[in-house]
């Protein structure tokens, strides 16, 4: 086939894909979420109940707040070249970049088929350009053979420790047919990616429909220990009339090999394939994205609606929807993709980590000349008021900031515990803000050390500086040069000591940040 041909075939196989899902998407079926089923809530209120007790009805959805609306002058990004769509992007905010993949088509990346691209910017509202400075770079196209041999489209990129993963959809051929099937890539920088090899997550043909996408459009984020995948699948037993569903796995595995559990109506249980029968789905939607907010201690989906993009919020346990959706409106096409942190998190708020939740999106708003989603745009708001820092465990969201202290100091929070500082200069440099109001739930955390003011500090051999608390407890501060500075801020004179002093130390905690 001729070089032209390629190009043609390839617009229009994605054309016919697209056309696939655009037969469904939700202006014919508006996607709301779907509801916990009664016997959800009543399995988790009964096991809460002593025997021959009436178990409490769960408490009702906690309205939350919106405000400082926003959305970007114009698209953000774009595949530049011939490529004739974007959309279904996936974006980390990491180190102060917005770093985005999305699904697009360069001639230039063989062979004819989906790509995904990369490029990135700081700001959501662009504009994103690929290291060098071109608009994007290719760095997943089809393999030739297997399950991803034409297309790689949908990517879904998190961070665990130093390795970055990404789980994409991918199909061997032009016409689908129940052919989309999930897989993961791994990568030491987010742009050269190393392949599992074979599908992950295939259709389950429970139930054959006109819509024969199959599986694919995932979202992972990474949580407890476990990866937890959300994807769509068309043939799902539970699915709408025309393929729309959310179903989750979760697995301590990134392949999904062992230990896999399903999200059905009793929760999570153990199943012994990816494959298994899809008996329940979180949002009757396409496309969707997903994080946690450790705030709210809650999953939040993003899924286009009649309203724009619809977040749909379930509680950690996914017993029950603890807030009202909320929308975030504008034109839409396809493919919300939330800013999330590295884990897929929400970003901690500087501002208001208890109080407020950032939530912003990137998604396709047109359909193209060449009858795809196109013209990426960014669309945002906060929810206000928020509820958080309620349980011990939402807590975890004020790690590395400061507090008043009840001694008129500060305290300085670090893994659920308190560094209690005597000097609010030395807390602004060793927090990432310092509050002005102290949350509740911070009385109850263990005040671990004290750093009085003019307290001894030591530089090691390796220029690294701790100061000493007590006898013989060292706490590590930060680079050579920040070091210095918070420990001439605390009146703590510098003393060199040997490697062999530095390690006789014990080591009890560490104020890097």
């Amino acid at each position: 086939m001729a070089r032209s041909d390629v190009g043609a075939a390839r617009i229009a196989a994605s054309a016919l894909v697209v056309a696939l899902l655009a037969a469904c998407a939700p202006s014919a079926a508006d996607p709301e979420a779907v509801p916990a089923p009664s016997n959800v809530a009543a399995a988790s209120t009964a096991a809460d109940a002593g025997a021959g007790e009436t178990p409490a009805p769960p408490p009702g959805p906690v309205t939350l707040a919106t405000d400082r609306g926003r959305q970007s002058g114009g698209v953000v990004a774009q595949g530049g070249g011939d490529a004739p769509y974007n959309y279904a992007p996936s974006l980390i905010l990491e180190d102060g970049r917005h770093r985005m993949w999305w699904c697009s088509q360069l001639g230039a990346a063989a062979p004819g088929g989906d790509d995904v691209l990369y490029a990135e910017s700081a700001s959501p509202d662009g504009p994103f350009t690929a290291p060098g400075g071109s608009p994007s770079i290719p760095v997943l196209s089809g393999s030739t053979a297997g399950f991803d041999a034409i297309h790689t489209c949908d990517p879904s990129v998190i961070k665990v420790g130093p390795t970055y993963y990404m789980y994409y959809t991918g199909a061997e051929r032009d016409n689908h047919a129940n052919g989309s099937a999930i897989g993961v890539a791994t990568s030491p920088d987010g742009i050269s990616w190393t392949r599992a090899g074979a599908a992950i997550v295939a259709p389950s043909n429970d139930q054959p429909r006109d819509n024969a996408y199959g599986a694919g459009q995932q979202s992972a984020l990474w949580l407890d220990g476990w990866f937890y995948l959300m994807f769509t699948d068309t043939t799902g037993s539970v699915a709408d009339w025309n393929g729309a569903g959310q179903f989750v796995l979760r697995s301590k595995d990134h392949r999904f090999a062992t230990g896999v559990q399903a999200l059905g109506v009793n929760g999570f249980e153990p199943v012994s394939s990816t494959r298994a029968p899809r008996t329940r789905s979180v949002a009757n939607a396409f496309s969707a994205d997903w994080m946690y907010v450790a705030a709210l201690r809650a999953f939040v989906i993003a899924h286009s609606t009649d309203h724009g993009t619809t977040l749909t919020f379930w509680d950690k346990d996914f017993t029950a929807n603890p807030h009202p959706q909320v929308h975030i409106p504008g034109p839409w096409r396809e493919g919300p993709g939330l800013v999330r942190t590295p884990l897929g998190h929400a970003p901690v708020s500087a501002e208001d980590p208890c109080g407020r939740v950032a939530v912003d999106v990137v998604r396709a708003t047109v359909e193209g000349p060449a009858a795809a989603p196109t013209d990426l745009a960014h669309f945002g708001l906060d929810l206000a008021g928020v509820p958080g820092c309620a349980t011990e465990e939402s807590t975890g969201v004020l790690h590395g900031f400061a507090v008043p202290s009840p001694a008129n100091t500060t305290d300085l929070v670090l893994d659920g515990k308190v560094v209690r500082v005597e000097r609010r200069s030395v807390s602004d440099r060793l927090a990432v803000r310092v509050l002005d109001r102290r949350p509740a739930a911070v009385d109850a955390m263990q005040v671990v050390a004290e750093i009085p003011a003019g307290v001894d500090a030591v530089r090691g051999p390796d220029g690294r500086i701790g100061l000493v608390l007590g006898e013989d407890e060292l706490w590590v501060l930060g680079d050579a040069t920040t070091a210095a500075e918070i420990a001439a801020l605390n009146s703590s004179t510098v003393t060199e000591v040997s490697k062999q002093v530095w390690e006789s130390y014990a080591k009890t905690g560490d104020l890097r940040r």
